[in-house]
């Protein structure tokens, strides 16, 4: 665990290849999460819905690969209300809860609807667009700054009542909420986010680990998932 090496000097060295996460062929450059042009712009992990849930077709029996569809987006599927620098909406497949959450650097979640598949959980997300954001301000997050005071609870039933029926109606009772906290010695008063193309070799003390970044001393952050793909070394 990356937890037992916080406060040690830890470095990452870019071979300088690209290995496309799909079809593991050298690519020059990474599209989406690691892939290749070409996977990125035919495999079903990198479908249009995996970034907008609205647009999956899985339940009409359609898709860059049905069966893959059926495996992934044919699956309970819920809405939810994240805290990350402010109020997110997002939606998840039920069996990535809670690795989806903590990946995004949230610090408290709760589940607003329930849905059958990804496309109605999609739906319901695009009707909250009109009072949530769906992105994250990856500054603030890292810094630890919230916008204000917020109470997941309140505010998951003041949606509820703004949506039509055909949507409300996969609305939980469910009110828990998921507290996650993450190994941070200090939260900087700004972060640097540094980047392997820029710099071929990161390296510094790891001082701490939220979502997909690790925080290095003098204020670096360094974004994993960014890097899908890199041929890397990796040195603790």
């Amino acid at each position: 665990s990356l937890n037992d090496f916080l406060g040690k000097e830890l470095s990452i060295s870019w071979s300088g290849k690209i290995i496309c996460s799909n079809c593991k062929k050298s690519t020059k450059k990474s599209f989406g999460e690691g892939f290749c042009f070409t996977c990125f712009q035919t495999a079903p992990e990198a479908s249009p819905c995996i970034l907008k849930p609205e647009l999956c077709r899985a339940h009409l029996g359609e898709g860059r690969d049905v069966l893959y569809e059926q495996l992934h987006h044919l699956q309970p599927h819920v809405v939810y209300l994240a805290c990350t620098d402010n109020v997110k909406v997002g939606v998840t497949r039920k069996t990535q809860i809670p690795t989806r959450w903590i990946d995004q650097g949230a610090a408290e979640v709760i589940v607003v609807a329930e849905t059958e598949n990804r496309y109605q959980a999609g739906i319901i997300e695009v009707a909250m667009k009109d009072f949530y954001t769906d992105k994250t301000n990856w500054k603030n997050m890292l810094i630890n700054k919230r916008e204000s005071e917020i109470d997941l609870i309140q505010e998951k039933w003041e949606a509820h009542e703004q949506m039509p029926s055909d949507l409300s109606v996969f609305w939980t009772d469910n009110d828990d909420i998921l507290s996650i906290y993450y190994p941070v010695n200090n939260y900087p008063d700004t972060v640097r986010s540094i980047t392997l193309d820029e710099f071929p070799t990161v390296k510094g003390v790891l001082t701490g680990i939220r979502g997909q970044y690790l925080y290095f001393d003098e204020q670096n952050v360094f974004n994993i998932r960014r890097h899908s793909g890199y041929d890397v070394n990796i040195n603790l």
